[in-house]
């Protein structure tokens, strides 16, 4: 089937009311862009990975919506302009989307990731690297954070490769995908579990690491405490999350790692590092463990 695009450019306010109402219509999918995007006048949205823009488009904003090539474009159009009470017509214009092959398209943005020594993140339609030693982990790109690429989650893993090995018990909070999880089970520590506030991210890490045949469990923050109460402590606690969630949750986290065990925190640009060392001073001295693309890893001990 034949695809076009429906592109109209409109003022921030109207723009998701716009993008809500084309759905209703009949469009596929309607995304949101800059229209002023590489002018001087354009301007970022979004601030770091994770954290939640103020605002839901840009002042002129571009809103682009999939169709069918046979359908009505100017129906489509006209019906959600009224669904959000505009009482004029809408320009737009139209554009042919090429027809590609999505899952070979998609595919190929992801090849497998060599981290550290030995750890490969290895797509599930790629061959695994002929390395006997390596420690693989099969993981497709996921709705939850954490695939091996962004320099946060990198940053952990070296640690865990460099420093979890003779671990017997590991938190990893925040854990999304189940990636740092993974890897802590196959550097072969017994007792691995994951907490996150998102069921979507438990759901991807049990697969993940069913499909990696190994053991971890996770829990949404709630029956984590009731499973393990306050007084259970870790060997290693990581936490990838950002800056502030992260400065916040200080007296919890520290107080989950045991005396002689390690906290490792990441999701901090470098920039933030000393206030985040500064919010962990009472419980536990942190310093700069690595720094990657202006990312670093905060890591320390609780005396024995």
């Amino acid at each position: 089937m034949a695809w076009v695009e429906i592109v109209i450019e409109v003022a921030r306010e109207e723009a998701e009311a716009l993008s809500d109402a084309l759905m209703e219509s009949g469009a596929l999918s309607v995304s949101v862009e800059d229209a002023d995007e590489g002018t001087d006048a354009e301007r970022p949205l979004f601030g770091e990975p994770g954290m939640e823009p103020k605002e839901a488009a840009w002042d002129r904003s571009r809103v682009v919506a999939l169709a069918g090539k046979d359908a009505d474009h100017a129906t489509i159009v006209t019906d959600a302009a009224k669904t959000i009470g505009l009482d004029y017509a809408l320009p737009f214009a139209t554009r042919d989307v090429e027809e590609q092959d999505w899952v070979r398209l998609t595919q190929s943005q992801f090849e497998p990731i060599h981290i550290g020594r030995r750890i490969w993140v290895v797509p599930s339609w790629h061959d695994a690297p002929a390395d006997p030693d390596a420690l693989l982990l099969e993981l497709d790109p996921g709705l939850a954070f954490g695939t091996g690429s962004h320099p946060t989650t990198r940053l952990c893993m070296e640690w865990l490769e460099s420093n979890a090995t003779s671990a017997q018990t590991l938190l990893d909070y925040g854990c999304g995908s189940g990636i740092l999880a993974l890897v802590a089970a196959k550097l072969g520590v017994p007792q691995v579990i994951g907490v996150d506030i998102d069921p979507q991210a438990l759901e991807a890490a049990n697969y993940n690491t069913a499909r990696n045949q190994c053991a971890a469990t996770y829990y949404l923050p709630e029956p984590f405490a009731q499973a393990h109460p306050e007084g259970e402590r870790f060997d290693v606690v990581v936490a990838n999350i950002l800056a502030g969630p992260l400065q916040l949750m200080a007296p919890m986290l520290a107080g989950r790692v045991r005396a002689g065990g390690a906290l490792v925190l990441s999701g901090v640009l470098e920039r933030q590092a000393q206030e985040v060392i500064a919010a962990y001073a009472p419980y536990i001295a942190l310093t700069v463990w690595a720094e990657h693309e202006g990312w670093v890893a905060l890591a320390g001990r609780l005396p024995e």
